[in-house]
């Protein structure tokens, strides 16, 4: 027992990490157990050495060396569990949010709005005035205007012009010359802002003691030619217009006609020419002519209009016969519109006084020609004429 005691007591006097213990147990247990510096860490400290020095004793070799495996195998335990926690994931990218996923607008609350069973809402008005929108087409107006080289003509075509542009459309006007078209008449047609169709006649019209005739027929060819549909109305350049006279044009269906206001041959005195009326219904003439009481219809040329299918539609009218409808140049003077008329209907049966009743009168032929007035070269005097009275 003796020689035990003494093999054993070698290691009595060694130091307490000597005898298998650990070198750093004891100040580290000391400086963990200080309740100054405890903390969850540093007792997970402490409980991790614990668990190192029961499972990886301290060995020492015979010389007293100590062993190399224990170092290692704790360096691989720490680099394990370090890997371990690296690739723990502790977060995800997308939770942090972009730089223009921030915004200093404040977004109220979403209202979840419950609404009572058997609720129904009502139409909303708004206030709106539903109205019907019949929209009728106008007629369209057609105007022929024979004119002539004259000394009033531009003031009588610039007249005449400033009263169509007034008219609603759609209208177009027809304005036809002899023999040539003149630069004068081109210009007053483009600055009159009017839809217009510049014509010219090629027919002799010396020998016609109304010279216009050709000129109608020049119109009425083209008409008839390119089917033009609306209501045909020949308005000389020298005659007054009321916008009136146009609105009632595009009520008329086939035929129509109104009273027209005349200078009597001295000029001193106002006649009456065209229909007596009851309602629309033609019962009557004025006239004062007692030479003109042998013709049948008492109408002056601007005042009767008609629709132009009848030029080019018999079929539609249900005339007996298909022959072009023309004013005659061989009549006598004043008998132009009666055989003109006579061709378009068959009685006043077949005729639209307009307005009711006839009542009113909306242009005027008034004959104030000068013929002793010579027509200046372009409208422009070419000299300066000699002053009367010149300045002192």
């Amino acid at each position: 027992m003796a020689s035990i005691r003494r093999t054993l007591s070698p290691y009595r006097d060694r130091p307490p990490h000597q005898n298998g213990g650990s070198p750093f147990s004891a100040p580290s247990s000391k400086l963990f157990s200080n309740g100054r510096h405890s903390s969850p860490v540093s007792a997970f400290a402490v409980a991790v050495t614990r668990f190192l020095d029961d499972v990886f004793p301290l060995r020492y070799s015979r010389k007293g060396n100590r062993i190399w495996r224990r170092p290692f195998y704790r360096c691989l335990l720490f680099f394990l569990l370090g890997f371990l926690l690296g690739m723990a994931p502790f977060g995800h990218v997308n939770d942090v949010p972009s730089s223009h996923d921030f915004s200093f607008d404040i977004e109220p609350p979403p209202v979840i709005v419950t609404s009572p069973e058997n609720f129904f809402l009502d139409t909303v008005d708004l206030g709106v005035v539903k109205e019907n929108f019949d929209f009728t087409p106008k007629k369209q107006l057609i105007v022929v205007t024979p004119t002539y080289n004259r000394a009033l003509q531009a003031y009588y075509l610039n007249r005449l012009g400033q009263v169509l542009r007034l008219v609603p459309p759609p209208l177009v006007w027809i304005v036809v010359e002899t023999d040539a078209e003149s630069v004068e008449t081109a210009d007053v047609l483009r600055k009159s802002g009017v839809m217009y169709r510049h014509l010219v006649c090629t027919e002799n019209s010396t020998n016609v003691k109304d010279r216009g005739v050709h000129q109608r027929n020049t119109a009425l060819d083209h008409i008839k030619h390119h089917k033009l549909d609306g209501i045909v109305y020949f308005a000389d350049d020298d005659n007054i217009y009321s916008l009136e006279l146009f609105e009632s044009l595009r009520e008329i269906r086939r035929f129509g006609t109104w009273p027209v206001a005349m200078l009597a041959q001295g000029k001193n005195k106002a006649i009456l020419e065209g229909p007596v009326c009851n309602g629309s219904k033609v019962f009557g003439w004025h006239t004062n002519d007692k030479s003109k009481r042998l013709r049948r219809f008492h109408v002056d040329m601007s005042g009767f209009a008609f629709n132009s299918t009848i030029l080019w539609d018999p079929k539609r009218w249900q005339r007996p016969f298909a022959t072009p409808i023309r004013q005659l140049d061989s009549v006598k003077e004043g008998f132009q519109e009666t055989t003109f008329i006579e061709q378009l209907v068959e009685d006043e049966t077949q005729m639209e006084g307009t307005p009711p009743n006839c009542s009113r009168i909306m242009n005027w032929h008034l004959h104030l020609e000068s013929r002793g007035l010579v027509y200046p070269k372009g409208w422009l005097l070419q000299k300066n004429l000699d002053a009367i009275l010149p300045i002192k």
